[in-house]
């Protein structure tokens, strides 16, 4: 009777457990892409169907149903009517000076509150923290109200000041921060203290540059907030020639005169064209963030 070696078995066993090994993680593969598949169709269709719908000239007068997903009638009089309605130009200006004034005042606050109670360990500086981060439980219907009371005794109501003011509280990036900078060396603070630098030097030019990944992440969350902002631009704002392009979109859509679901739709897909290039500009850098501070979305 012919015997096969115990090596040759031991071997051939392995192949056998590796190639399974292998076809449950294709299998698996295979699942996790069709599910995230179907979740991007999920979120891609709407957005295709505005935009699509924008183009279409017979949608002027109501919306399609069931929805179709190419124009009947292909035109772009929906955006000429649109930017001849709509300030379109003037609000996304606005809202532009906005959002570039808050991300400033933002992120400077944050880096610099985050790289303090990462590296120079003050005492209290995680009761700091703690408080800092309890501000983000308390939903802002709450506290709209004292705050357009506190900006109106102020005089800064109908002002851009109303919006950069409230922004240097950004708890979730010193959160962010203060995580990303514990990841870097605390031996580069030191060398550059006993170079003689400075401590406002030290994170200028050595952890600054190495924040860029955080920062980028931190300047889309903040983009994405303060664009996309309606509430609070509609009880500080009073003057059509400050109203941001969500406010002034939200004047349109509920003008009775002009109920052009179309041309409507053209606006909105105007709207968010400065959100996706900002995204597609500095989506790498949100993914460098990622994988360099453990942090998950």
């Amino acid at each position: 009777m012919k015997t096969v070696p115990i090596d040759s078995e031991i071997k051939k066993n392995q192949v056998i457990a590796y190639k399974s090994i292998k076809k449950t993680r294709l299998v698996g593969n295979i699942v996790l892409t069709g599910i995230l598949l179907f979740g991007s169709l999920i979120m891609i269709i709407p957005f295709l169907w505005m935009v699509l719908t924008s183009f279409d000239w017979q949608a002027r007068l109501n919306i399609p149903f069931p929805p179709r997903f190419w124009p009947k009638e292909f035109s772009i009089r929906t955006y000429t009517l649109a930017f001849s309605n709509i300030p379109m130009m003037k609000y996304i200006f606005n809202s532009l000076l906005i959002s570039i004034g808050v991300i400033v005042v933002s992120l400077s606050s944050a880096l610099m509150s985050g790289y303090a109670i990462s590296k120079l360990k003050f005492k209290g500086s995680t009761i700091v923290l703690v408080l800092a981060l309890s501000t983000m439980m308390i939903p802002f219907e709450m506290t709209m109200i004292p705050q357009y009371l506190l900006f109106s005794k102020l005089s800064l109501l109908d002002s851009y000041w109303a919006f950069y003011l409230p922004a240097l509280n950004f708890a979730f990036g010193t959160f962010l921060s203060k995580s990303f900078v514990d990841q870097i060396p605390a031996s580069l603070r030191e060398a550059g203290i006993i170079d003689g630098a400075s401590e406002f030097i030290v994170f200028l030019k050595i952890y600054l540059p190495l924040c860029l990944p955080i920062l980028a992440t931190m300047v889309i969350l903040q983009f994405l907030a303060v664009w996309n902002d309606l509430l609070w631009p509609l009880l500080a704002l009073q003057t059509p020639d400050k109203f941001t392009i969500q406010l002034g979109l939200a004047m349109f859509s509920y003008n009775k005169d002009l109920p052009l679901p179309s041309v409507i739709m053209a606006a909105t897909t105007v709207s968010l064209l400065p959100v996706i290039l900002t995204y597609l500009f500095l989506q790498r850098y949100i993914v460098e963030s990622i994988a360099l501070s453990g942090i998950k979305q």
